[in-house]
């Protein structure tokens, strides 16, 4: 009788084990998993930060090349840095871009400008128009060195 005990006793510690393994090996690759995914989201993250830091080169080059009009470029560029998370860092760094668009920023566009009356709209012109005549040269001395940024000039 004992001896049975005791091979009772036996097959359950190993029964145990086995269990307790195979929960350890589920752990095991469930954080493995988790590692890859997060690997896969940062990669995607940085994919998409390099995509949008090249739409900034890109609109950079086009307002020094007279594609893009100086406001539309300003607002584009700041809303890009916004979604990068770059925002804050770079303001500094290019403060007659971040000065006009901070007038510019709340001025309405398409079907919302159609929807002012005529004095409203010519009032945020000349607001805008001000701006850009004011800080026009510094905005395109920043947006030379806009066309060649990287995250890394920001140290």
């Amino acid at each position: 009788m004992t001896t049975t005990f005791i091979i009772l006793g036996a097959l359950i510690i190993v029964a145990l084990t086995a269990y307790a393994t195979y929960l350890v090996i589920q752990i095991r690759k469930q954080q493995q998993r988790k590692i890859e995914l997060q690997q896969q989201q940062a990669a995607a993250a940085k994919a998409k930060s390099d995509e949008l830091l090249d739409n900034i080169r890109y609109i950079a080059t086009a307002m020094l090349d007279g594609r893009c009009e100086l406001s539309e470029g300003v607002m584009r560029i700041a809303k890009l840095f916004q979604l990068v998370g770059m925002a804050e860092l770079v303001e500094k760094q290019y403060p007659a871009t971040f000065a006009h668009f901070e007038i510019i920023k709340a001025h309405p566009i398409k079907e919302q400008r159609k929807g002012l009356d005529k004095q409203q709209r010519m009032k945020l012109d000349f607001a805008r128009m001000r701006s850009e005549g004011e800080l026009e040269s510094q905005i395109l001395e920043e947006a030379k060195l806009l066309s060649e940024f990287t995250p890394s000039s920001l140290h």
